[in-house]
This record gives structure tokens, C-alpha cells and sequence, in this order.
């Protein structure tokens, strides 16, 4: 199986060491460029684009506002379509669920969908736990799992290998795990798929039991929504006996004309594409035809937390487009691995410390991967005010910090705000400043600052201080009119 992000380090740290390797970021510039081109085109031809987002928006604002009836309508239509339908208020209960599922199956393996909430509750160490093997049959997901990889994007998890890494994780790791592949196999993309193909039919048609998750949940009528572009997808919900579908409570949308705002905002924004080329929608069970033993898992695991921020819950609208990641200049550089989680970019930043609480190391630092530019709401389908909520974050961080001995910065925010509240201490400060400016001479700006402001000049220039302040200028040229 893959590594996971238990004890990653914080992001300042991963974020350096992503740096320093030239292949990664060449890989990620390459992807991240070809992903938002397609996607500026796909959404320049729809005239309509900012009213569907604000539509989209209003859809999930609906749901999370009666969140609680929402859930229980789903409840009943799946119910009465066939389907069980279990409740999972954390990532433990939602494994054991699922894992007692597939043992009462009496099967040793199970084929799955990609999902980043069987990711988010770590679903495959459970099974492995259990001596139940997963097969990922996402390509992206199989290139990482056989690599024994992380995920590095939400949609595209292996965005970070390049194609002849691809063809070194076939050639080097398929023939442990089931059909090898070819011996002369290139990195050209229809020769590396048509190996994935290969090695994955026999786990399709062997597989009695098949894992998903959920890009919609339709609560009107009890209706699961996958959409994917490879086809994988149908085959696992299709052709095993038994169906478990592990589904983030927020996943609901009310109604099928909600969806329809959905359907049209999520290719394009995600792969760039008019239309998903495989969705698959499944309402319980339908008697002779897919699987007939059909479960979900509705899964909590911190988002009626989350719920309760009034600022935060916006974060809950996320539809794992994934375009925030694509435009974003601090993810193009680093990827998803320094962000530590399942959930990287953006939406990673603001959604993973709501889940999982400000108490650990990278949850603090998440926050703070931004540069504030504004570019992950530019693109949001559902716009989620992403800078908001990093600013948000962060002042949760400075409150948990709160008390004991003052840091460097809180002392110097101190001395800066005793300043600026009396105007004959600041013209003091900017005479002391100006006078300083004008020993330096020319120097339009500063080198190394002495400690403890070295910390926050290795990073920036330090501006030399100005000669003259604007009071000591508006004397100058306007005399008595002060």
C-alpha cells in the first residue's frame, strides 16, 4: 500500500525540501500550465459562468443550512431504494464499518474508486490491517500505489512523475502485485495505459466487493454521482457483488436541478472539459442489474466542527475541482506533498486544520502557505473565499499561542501599536527614521537586518528609510496651510 502523511513535517520545512528538487518542480510546471489553459478555454465559452457560480454557491449555503434535514431525506430514499446506510462520526468508525463490510463478504480484496475520503480516513491501512488487500484503479491512484507514494493533488495524484517515472513504476512493481507489465514498454501514454488496463481487468473481473466514494449525494432522490474520465470507475460499480460507498456528510446537493449547476461546473473547472466522460449514477439497488448488496457511509470526522465557524463553513462547499491548486504559485512550486494531507493547495490550507484542529505542528503552518494572492477564488466554481479563510486560520493560530513569555514579533507588534496611537510618538519615530535615512545616504535599501529582525530579512529586501516623511514635506510646500 502507500506511505501516509502521519508525521509529516510542517510546511515551511517539506516546502524547502520540494524546492530543491528541479525534476519535480519541471513536472508540476508543465502540468499545472497544460491544466489551467484547458480549463480558461472551457469556461471562456460559457457566457454564463459567473451566475452558475453563484448558483453552485447557493446550492451547498442551502444544504448547510439544513444540513440535518438534508441527510435525513437522503437517508430515507436510500433506504427505500435498497441501499443500507451507516453513520460514521470519525475516521475510526467509518473503517471499522467498512472493513466489517467487507469481511462479512468473506472476500480478501476489494477494488476501489478514487476517493479522497477513503484517502482522508486512511481506509486503506484499515483493510490492510485486516489482511484485506485494495487495489486502486484510478491510473493516477495505481501510479502512486505502486510507487509507494503519497498523493499530490486531488486530481491528479501522481501529477508530480513524469512519464518515464511512470514506465520505471510499471516495469519495476506490477508483476509483484499481478499481470507484469510488457517487457517493452515505452513512456508514450497509450502504451502506459494500455498496461494499467491489462493489469487492472483481472482484479475487475475476479473482484466480489468494490469501495467508492461520491462526488454528489442527491438527497431528492437518494441518487450517487462518480464522475471520471477513465472508465475504472464504472467498472467497480458495476461489476462486484457488493457496494460501499464512503460519502462526506457535506457531499449532498438537494435536488437533480441543483446537480445540473454541478454537472456543467465541475469538468470544467477540474479537467478542463465540457462534459465528464464517464458518470455513473446509482440510486440503492436495481434488481438484476450491478451490485445487490449496496452500503453507505456517511462520514462526519470533523465537518459538523467545521459547521460551527460561521466564517469556516464556507470551506464545506468544496466540490474537489481542484482548480485552486492549479493556479496557485506556492502549490506550482512545491506540490502537494509539503502540505502534509490528503487535501493539498489552497482549499488543503483552510479545510484540513477545520478538520483536524489547529493542536499539530502542520496544522498550524497550513495557514500560512499562501501568498494571499487571490487567485484560488478567481477560480473556485463555488466561490469559496479561500484568502478570507486563510487570514481567518491564522488568527486561530495567534490565539492558541496566546499568553505566556511574548514572542519576538508580539513584543515588536507592541511597541509598533504604543507608537502609532499618539501622533507625537509617531512623528518622533519618523524624524528618528528620516534622520537615520539621510546618514545612509543614496542606499535605496537595506542588506542583513541585526537580530531578531534578521529572521524576516533573509527572505525580503528591507526598504532604507525615507529622507523626509510626508508631514516634513507638506511643511515644506505648503508652510501655514498644515
Amino acid at each position: 500500500m502507500s506511505r501516509t502523511f502521519v508525521g509529516m513535517p510542517k510546511f515551511p520545512v517539506a516546502a524547502k525540501r520540494a524546492l530543491a528538487n528541479p525534476q519535480l518542480r519541471r513536472n508540476l510546471n508543465h502540468a499545472t500550465h497544460t491544466i489551467r489553459a484547458k480549463r480558461a478555454r472551457m469556461v471562456g465559452e460559457v457566457p454564463d459562468w459567473e451566475e452558475l457560480r453563484h448558483r453552485g454557491a447557493e446550492a451547498k449555503d442551502r444544504v448547510l443550512a439544513h444540513l440535518d434535514t438534508y441527510l435525513l431525506e437522503l437517508e430515507e430514499k436510500l433506504t427505500a431504494a435498497g441501499a443500507t446506510v451507516h453513520w460514521a462520526r470519525d475516521a475510526a468508525e467509518a473503517n471499522r464499518i467498512v472493513v466489517s463490510l467487507v469481511q462479512a463478504t468473506g472476500s480478501e480484496e476489494v477494488v476501489k474508486v478514487k476517493s479522497m475520503a477513503t484517502q482522508e480516513i486512511d481506509l486503506n491501512g484499515a483493510l490492510e490491517a485486516a489482511g484485506i488487500r485494495a487495489w486502486e484503479t484510478d491510473l493516477a491512484e495505481l501510479i502512486v500505489q505502486l510507487g509507494d507514494d503519497l498523493p499530490s493533488h486531488i486530481l491528479v495524484p501522481a501529477i508530480h512523475r513524469n512519464r518515464s517515472e511512470v514506465r520505471e513504476i510499471f516495469l519495476r512493481q506490477m508483476s509483484k502485485v499481478g499481470r507484469s507489465a510488457p517487457d517493452d514498454l515505452t513512456d508514450e501514454p497509450g502504451r502506459l495505459a494500455e498496461a494499467a488496463r491489462l493489469h487492472l481487468r483481472e482484479k475487475f473481473l475476479r473482484a466480489k466487493v468494490a469501495v467508492s466514494g461520491a462526488n454528489f449525494a442527491v438527497a431528492e432522490t437518494g441518487t450517487l454521482v462518480v464522475v471520471e474520465s477513465e472508465g475504472n470507475g464504472r467498472m467497480c460499480l458495476t461489476l462486484p457483488e457488493t457496494l460501499i460507498s464512503v460519502v462526506g456528510i457535506e457531499k449532498l446537493v438537494p435536488t437533480w436541478d441543483d446537480l445540473s449547476v454541478f454537472m456543467q461546473l465541475l469538468p470544467r473547472s477540474s479537467t478542463g472539459e465540457r462534459m465528464n466522460p464517464y458518470t455513473s449514477m446509482w440510486t440503492g439497488v436495481t434488481e438484476g442489474d450491478g451490485p445487490q448488496d449496496v452500503h453507505v457511509v456517511l462520514v462526519d470526522n470533523g465537518r459538523t466542527n467545521v459547521l460551527a465557524d460561521v466564517v469556516g463553513r464556507q470551506a464545506l462547499r468544496c466540490i474537489r475541482c481542484s482548480a485552486c491548486l492549479n493556479v496557485c504559485p506556492v502549490y506550482e512550486r512545491v506540490g502537494g506533498h509539503a502540505y502534509g494531507s490528503v487535501y493539498p493547495g489552497p482549499i488543503g490550507a483552510v479545510l484540513v486544520p477545520q478538520l483536524k484542529g489547529l493542536a499539530g505542528p502542520v496544522e498550524q503552518s497550513l495557514p500560512y502557505a499562501s501568498s494571499l494572492c487571490g487567485a484560488c477564488f478567481d477560480v473556485c466554481p463555488v466561490r469559496i473565499e479561500i484568502p478570507e479563510l486563510l487570514v481567518h486560520l491564522r488568527a486561530a493560530v495567534v490565539d492558541e499561542h496566546r499568553g505566556g513569555m511574548p514572542s519576538a514579533e508580539a513584543l515588536a507588534m507592541r511597541a509598533t501599536a504604543w507608537t502609532f496611537d499618539r501622533a507625537g510618538r509617531l512623528e518622533k519615530a519618523q524624524n528618528l527614521a528620516t534622520g537615520v535615512g539621510k546618514l545612509l545616504g543614496d542606499r535605496h535599501r537595506l542588506g542583513r537586518l541585526p537580530w531578531p529582525a534578521s529572521a524576516w530579512s533573509t527572505a525580503r529586501d528591507a526598504p532604507a528609510p525615507p529622507k523626509q516623511t510626508f508631514r516634513q514635506w507638506w511643511d515644506e510646500t505648503h508652510g501655514s496651510d498644515r
